[in-house]
């Protein structure tokens, strides 16, 4: 089956509702049909698969679909295939945000937040953006340097005001992603990032002429600088919602956009679903092989992608050198 036509999207679909189906029924309290059905809507495993089990794994789905196109925005926008929110200091940013918020409004809403951590990620993301349009002739692989560089700076200015105040832990937990906490009423704001990921796919066709340069995109009639902002938006209020509810999911918006790449291209339009679809379904799949390494305990997804996502980095620079080779 041609991977472009969309008939191709069912089995990727079907794949990823038997992923969400084996997340419901994944975990240390016993949850199975025949219990279900035992134990009717108010026995203990409906409550845990209501409370618990089907929060997260919406939570997981919504996370996976908003961080890889937040990944493929961040890609189109900077014109490189190594960058995405956690390598560019938009991931570092958000958790200064939310530093900010529990130090100076511990009692916030999670939807105050939510929108100090958007913001700071905005401005993390755009001073990155304006870092390298002041190197001259910058070569792929220094864009990523760029951007892990100033996300150091970044998270040790956060970890330094952490110490300093006594919150070295609330860090801690903010910068490991971790799906286990996510409960029935904690993991809403993800349906913003669904939002902003369905704007994502309307403006797709901007996107994608912006990836190839400002005079090109200016040429065509359209605006650059307002479709670099929209793009911006929606990258740091999806990287702030999923940093608030869950902590950090790193390399997400780095795998999977690369992986549909090799397969369909670059035009956005066309590959915005497969890049969807396929994240949800990699967080699932990273979410329950970390439930079962070590069963009955749990490792989190933030370490689990963290391994993967390390090993395919140098996959992807390794394979670039052995072209220049």
């Amino acid at each position: 089956m041609n991977p472009t036509s969309p008939a191709s999207l069912v089995p990727a679909s079907l794949l990823v509702l038997a992923l969400a189906g084996a997340s419901l029924f994944v975990g240390v309290s016993s949850v199975s049909l025949q219990g279900l059905i035992d134990g009717g809507s108010a026995g203990k495993a409906a409550q845990v698969l209501l409370i618990s089990r089907l929060p997260r794994t919406l939570a997981l789905i919504l996370a996976g679909m908003g961080m890889a196109v937040a990944g493929m925005i961040m890609q189109m926008l900077a014109r490189n295939r190594f960058v995405e929110p956690s390598t560019v200091g938009t991931v570092e940013s958000a958790t200064f945000g939310t530093l900010l918020v529990t130090f100076f409004a511990p009692n916030a809403p999670v939807a105050v937040k939510m929108l100090v951590a958007a913001g700071c990620a905005l401005a993390g993301t755009a001073l990155f953006l304006r870092i390298l349009r002041a190197i001259p002739l910058r070569s792929v692989l220094m864009v990523p340097l760029v951007g892990i560089m100033l996300g150091g700076v970044i998270g040790a200015t956060t970890a330094f005001f952490a110490y300093r105040f006594d919150l070295l832990q609330s860090i801690g937990a903010w910068t490991t992603g971790d799906f286990s906490i996510v409960l029935r009423g904690r993991y809403e704001l993800l349906w913003g990032a669904a939002a902003l990921t369905l704007l994502a796919y309307i403006a797709a066709d901007r996107f994608t002429v912006a990836g190839m340069g400002q005079e090109f995109t200016t040429n065509l009639g359209l605006n650059h600088r307002r479709v670099v902002t929209l793009g911006l938006v929606i990258v740091a209020t999806v990287t702030a919602a999923v940093v608030v509810t869950v902590g950090v999911v790193p390399f997400l918006g780095l795998i999977v956009p690369n992986v549909v790449s090799m397969l369909m291209g670059d035009n956005m339009r066309r590959s915005l679903p497969w890049v969807a679809l396929l994240g949800a379904g990699f967080v699932l799949a990273c979410d329950i092989l970390g439930r079962l390494i070590i069963h009955p305990y749990e490792i989190p997804i933030g370490t689990v992608m963290g391994v993967i996502g390390a090993i395919f980095f140098l996959y992807l620079l390794l394979r670039r050198n052995a072209r220049v080779a």
